[in-house]
């Protein structure tokens, strides 16, 4: 149990120690750390949630051409590659940088590689995938497919639906169809963005972390209404929002093998019970969550949005008066 007060940390490994160690590794522009974890890495969720977050780290390094260079024909770092590209690709259109448009054709070049080099692996099709967020005007036509249900919007389906034919019902390849929506940026689009978060939560099996899709809506909603923290507040005590934050405390958190919960999904949970006045299930959620807290969504709460240090300590706020309101007050 996490020390009442104790100041969180933010750490992209979160509980995972193997992955921590390898961050390290690669950080300092070192790779075998990190071949050596994706070769023991098995499970699809586990694959995509390491390749996500080492690429991240090895994106501002020449780590992962280093180990191309001395294993030329490794699919993992062929993988990593796709990874690297792709990141750097969307931190360019962040930073509007006048590079995007050639980092995204190029990240798309070794991602269609990577599909060829690891054909049964839906990370390479998830970087394509997030790669269409930068299409804002739909001009590809792999990135306005017919969508599979009536109320959706023409998007890149197909690429979605490959990845999901190599792990059903992943994480992340979902969350990137929503960014793809959201970077449509239009009220109507959001809409449309809420309506495919519910389709996918409700045909997701218990436990699943697509149960979560709706709450992330609701966030991105708040945020591109730039309200104020008390209009946050009700927002979360509106009756469709307290349903929408107990069926995922009881579809994904409590139905979810523990160590299958990503850090950011407990944390945006734990935001959705507190906000929704659920304290005695939020409580639990912090429990989960331990000393490793994400600066979203509670940075959204803070007077100057993105101030992390803020956002530490509104984290620690709403994790004392959930303990307090379940446990009492010598929690």
């Amino acid at each position: 149990m996490a020390r009442d007060g104790a100041r969180p940390a933010y750490d992209p490994a979160g509980h995972d120690t193997e992955l921590r160690a390898a961050l390290q590794e690669v950080r300092t522009g070192r790779w075998m750390s990190m071949r050596t974890l994706l070769e023991r890495t098995t499970p699809w969720w586990q694959w995509t949630q390491r390749t996500q977050v080492l690429a991240a780290a090895a994106a501002g390094t020449d780590v992962v051409r280093a180990w191309l260079a001395e294993e030329p024909h490794s699919v993992p770092a062929a993988v990593m590659r796709a990874r690297v590209a792709v990141e750097r690709a969307l931190r360019a259109r962040r930073e509007s940088h006048r590079r995007t448009h050639q980092l995204w054709i190029e990240a798309w070049d070794v991602s269609d590689a990577a599909t060829r080099a690891a054909p049964r692996d839906p990370v390479p099709w998830i970087c394509l995938l997030a790669l269409a967020q930068l299409d804002r005007r739909q001009l590809w036509v792999e990135h306005r497919a017919a969508p599979p249900a009536p109320m959706l919007p023409a998007g890149p389906w197909g690429l979605l639906a490959e990845a999901d034919r190599r792990d059903p019902y992943n994480r992340e390849a979902h969350h990137r169809m929503l960014q793809f929506l959201y970077a449509q940026a239009s009220s109507e689009r959001l809409a449309e963005a809420a309506g495919f978060a519910h389709h996918v939560a409700e045909s997701a099996p218990p436990g699943s972390a697509l149960h979560m899709l709706p709450l992330y809506v609701r966030v991105e909603r708040y945020r591109r209404g730039g309200g104020r923290p008390a209009a946050l507040d009700l927002h979360w005590v509106a009756d469709d929002a307290t349903r929408e934050a107990g069926r995922a405390y009881e579809a994904w958190f409590e139905r979810a093998d523990p160590a299958e919960r990503s850090p950011v999904d407990l944390n945006h949970l734990a935001h959705a019970l507190w906000g929704a006045l659920r304290f005695e299930d939020a409580a639990r959620v912090f429990e989960a969550i331990g000393p490793y807290y994400t600066p979203l969504p509670w940075a959204y709460r803070a007077a100057e949005p993105g101030d992390r240090s803020e956002a530490a300590q509104i984290f620690l706020q709403a994790r004392a008066r959930s303990r307090s309101a379940a446990h009492g007050p010598d929690a």
